[in-house]
């Protein structure tokens, strides 16, 4: 494991694109437009392309369909990108789960495909639609899944499967159909040629596997016929054999990304010559009752002109996605720059960018936190937060107690969850015992009762607070997974870390419960996290708030014959960041440890596979713009006024109506869950979290402050502007009110304008309190409205901030809610935060925190 120090420096990038979706360097914003809906609250623009299909509309087939009544409606099809999207349907029958032998009964296949080619001469009425040969399926080798398969008899094979068919000539030599792959390079893989069986795999090959597809091999309906499903959109990036995405230049000089299509098959209780479903989606039999959507994708590739100057940021993940959307605006408008980003811890970033030496704005939710003078200036450009994910499929217990509509459920998501502040204590300390490996000792999860040892639940849906206070139906599950027990979370440092202990440690039941008092049910926390020295096993108390997550418990499963040791990273491993988690929660990848491989060039245990739809259990933490972005389940959290609070832009507004200023720095506001302020606030979310851009007025380089004024201006104007279009806000963030996007203006004056370091201080006469006052040798200088210290002149423009000032003072903000402080005492905060900052630049200060 990489030191704090190294960590903090460390070359990540915000999830742009990939197989995985991180790439591990320096990236240039501007390569996409991110604009998924939320699974709570779709954006207005995503909305507005939701399509619906139907089976009466678009199945081609005088057969019968297996869901006459089947509508699908698919949540986003335009201004696409390496994201999630909602399929939800209604007319469907009651599913029956797959299992080794069969893919089920009464379920739906979804995939993706690439290209126009196949037009029906007979349907010319119906939509253009993909040719089978063009679906990425097949990948998962599961029964009734693959693009290949042994028939039982000739006569069960339709004759538009005929040219993809060899006819056996016995037992031994049964008849084979095989459905090719061509790819969007004009690769095919196919495994007949020339009328003849060939050694080759058309389900496991060059362009897709089971660890890189995203179909969906099984999508169950509920008892009523109706059910919904996650998918994951890929782009030529995650995959260039399907191209989605690619640019596609136009004669006029514009350019469109490469459209594709989702395919959903629906499948009945059995197929062609088969009384189950063990035959390929792709069969005739199968696909001829297949429904198609288009798919429009923002294209790909960097829309900035060549030649552009090249500024950095650094910090902050929460950022990203907003960044990635504003890049094309920015670089594009007049002696506009490039900004790439380098992520990392946000402490890092800001104790760089705070001197008169040229480096990256700093992106952060939270001050300078060391022991020298804070000279920068901090712009508000987002207004974002933490989510925890999920993604649990329902498993109903199978021991008769379980309600017939409850059981009929089977298979299907939850979609609501709620956490208190303990809970995620729980989950975050390692405390659940299915956190632990399984062959290690864990006796120190437990507690005894009498002479009995009574362990801690399992997982969280065994905990009975967890129980307690969401839907009784998850106390009908039989839910185990090592990925239910605690969370995906990310290594390093961070400003989000810090925000979740604090959101912790600030609830008295979590806090006693870190401490090491039961809760009302008898659980207590892994000793090795616990906050009281005496408790904890390493003779020294766990340290809360902190800036990261680390896994404290030194637990380890001992090697057995060949196979190696088990330490608790080795089990649960950290993720590279917060989008990585929420995708990986769409993928329902729970990153649970796989088989030891003796055989690997250095013998290790593997990654098992990721659980398919169905099957699903995974808890993440993860941001609001990626949980959107994925438009993944995302928990209602307690919050301090004792209400379930789910992250909505209103809830994330509310949090920002009730947020206060930092004590030692009043240019910067956050959520104090032990303030008056978010005692009170019913409706705030409480995980929401302001992002600033910081750079100091001091740096010398006046064409890079110009830059940062720049992309401050925009950020805090049009770039408030909900939307997936590029230079506009993506969902996950709420728009800034109106006050927080004026004091950005402020800032954005001060950085460009520049400041002149003040000269060393001289002795002067010794105050009342015995230590001696300093007199600067400064000329006179304005004093802000509401500012605590007098202004030094700007370099180039004395009046600068005395402008700003004057412009804000008073101001009215109509747009933000009754009950902000932000309004009337924002302003001037930040200004007599400046005015601190630049007037006294040689008198350290710690700093506190929440």
């Amino acid at each position: 494991m990489p030191d704090a120090r190294t960590e903090g420096r460390r070359r990540s990038t915000w999830l742009a694109s990939g197989t995985s979706g991180i790439l591990t360097a320096a990236v240039v914003f501007g390569v996409m437009s991110l604009g998924a809906l939320s699974a709570t609250e779709p954006a207005a623009a995503a909305d507005s392309s939701a399509v619906t299909v139907t089976a009466a509309d678009q199945d081609r087939s005088p057969d019968p369909a297996p869901f006459p009544e089947l509508a699908v409606t698919v949540s986003q099809t335009r201004d696409l990108v390496a994201q999630g999207i909602q399929v939800s349907w209604t007319g469907g029958e009651a599913s029956t789960v797959p299992s080794q032998q069969t893919g089920g009964r009464n379920f739906l296949q979804i995939f993706q495909c690439w290209g126009d080619t196949a037009v029906d001469p007979e349907h010319p009425e119906l939509p253009v639609g993909p040719d089978r040969s063009t679906c990425q399926y097949g990948g998962n080798l599961t029964p009734g899944a693959t693009r290949d398969a042994f028939r039982d008899s000739d006569e069960s094979v339709d004759p538009e499967d005929a040219d993809y068919t060899v006819i056996g000539d016995g037992f031994a030599s049964p008849t084979y159909t095989s459905i090719p792959f061509r790819s969007a390079t004009g690769e095919t893989v196919a495994s007949i040629v020339d009328g003849k069986k060939v050694d080759v795999d058309v389900n496991t090959n060059q362009f897709f596997t089971a660890n890189t597809t995203n179909e969906i091999p099984w999508a169950g309906s509920g008892g009523d016929g109706s059910g919904s499903v996650k998918f994951e959109v890929q782009t030529a990036m995650q995959s260039t054999a399907l191209g989605c995405g690619a640019a596609v230049p136009a004669a006029d000089g514009s350019v469109t990304g490469a459209p594709c299509w989702l395919v959903i098959v629906p499948r009945g209780t059995s197929d062609s010559g088969s009384a189950n479903i063990t035959q390929s989606g792709l069969f005739w039999d199968a696909w001829q009752h297949r429904l198609a959507v288009r798919l429009d994708f923002t294209p790909i590739g960097n829309r900035c002109p060549i030649g552009a100057a090249e500024r950095q940021v650094a910090g902050s993940e929460l950022v990203g996605a907003a960044i990635s959307s504003w890049q094309p605006a920015l670089c594009n408008a007049e002696s506009g720059a490039i900004f790439s980003a380098l992520t990392g811890a946000e402490s890092d970033a800001a104790f760089a960018a705070n001197g008169k030496d040229t480096a990256p704005m700093a992106l952060t939710s939270l001050p300078l936190d060391a022991d020298v003078t804070d000279t920068l200036a901090y712009a508000p450009i987002a207004l974002t937060g933490l989510s925890i994910s999920f993604a649990v499929d329902r498993e109903p217990k199978s021991d008769g107690s379980v309600p017939v509509e409850a059981s009929q459920r089977a298979g299907l998501p939850f979609t609501e969850l709620k956490l208190t502040p303990r809970l995620v204590a729980k989950l975050l300390t390692n405390s659940y015992l299915d956190s632990l490996p399984t062959l290690a000792d864990r006796d120190h999860l437990s507690h005894l009762d009498g002479e009995t040892r009574v362990y801690n639940p399992r997982t969280l849906n065994n905990d009975p607070e967890f129980l307690a206070i969401n839907d009784p139906e998850w106390a009908h599950q039989s839910l185990v997974a090592p990925s239910l027990a605690d969370l995906l979370v990310p290594q390093g440092r961070s400003d989000p870390a810090t925000m979740l202990w604090t959101y912790v440690t600030s609830d008295p039941d979590a806090a006693a419960f870190l401490a090491g008092e039961p809760d009302t049910w008898g659980m207590t926390v892994n000793p090795w996290s616990s906050t009281d020295a005496k408790l904890n096993p390493s003779g020294v108390a766990f340290s809360l708030p902190r800036t990261d997550f680390p896994k404290a418990d030194p637990v380890e499963q001992a090697a057995s014959g060949s196979s190696g040791a088990v330490n608790l990273v080795t089990w649960r491993p950290y993720v590279t960041d917060l989008a990585t988690s929420a995708y990986d929660t769409l993928r329902g990848d729970g990153l649970a440890l796989g088989a030891w491989d003796p055989l690997a060039f250095t013998p290790k245990y593997g990654k098992a596979a990721r659980a398919l739809p169905g099957q699903q259990r995974v808890l993440g933490l993860t941001d609001t713009a990626s949980a959107a972005r994925y438009q993944i389940y995302t928990a209602a959290l307690m919050n301090p006024a004792g209400t379930y609070v789910p992250a909505t832009n209103d809830a994330m507004l509310a949090a920002a109506a009730a947020m206060t200023a930092d004590p030692d720095q009043p240019q910067v506001y956050g959520f104090d869950p032990k303030s008056t302020a978010a005692a009170g606030a019913t409706t705030a979310y409480p995980l929401t979290m302001p992002v600033y851009a910081a750079a100091s007025p001091y740096m010398e380089d006046d064409e890079v402050r110009a830059s940062y004024a720049d992309f401050i201006r925009f950020a805090a104007t049009d770039g408030q502007t909900p939307g997936a279009g590029f230079g506009q806000l993506p969902d996950g963030y709420a728009p800034l009110p109106q006050a927080w996007r004026d004091i950005a203006v402020v800032a954005a004056g001060v950085i460009e304008a520049g400041a002149v370091p003040a000269p060393t201080p001289t002795p002067g006469p010794t105050n009342s309190g015995g230590s001696p006052a300093v007199t600067p040798n400064t000329p006179s200088t304005a004093v802000a409205p509401g500012a605590s210290a007098p202004v030094p002149p700007a370099a180039g423009n004395p009046s600068a901030v005395d402008e700003v000032a004057a412009a804000l003072a008073g101001a009215t903000t109509p747009d933000d809610p009754e009950t902000s402080a932000l309004a009337a005492a924002v302003p001037a905060s930040l200004l007599g935060g400046f005015a601190g900052a630049l007037a006294v630049p040689f008198i350290g200060r710690m700093r506190r925190r929440i």
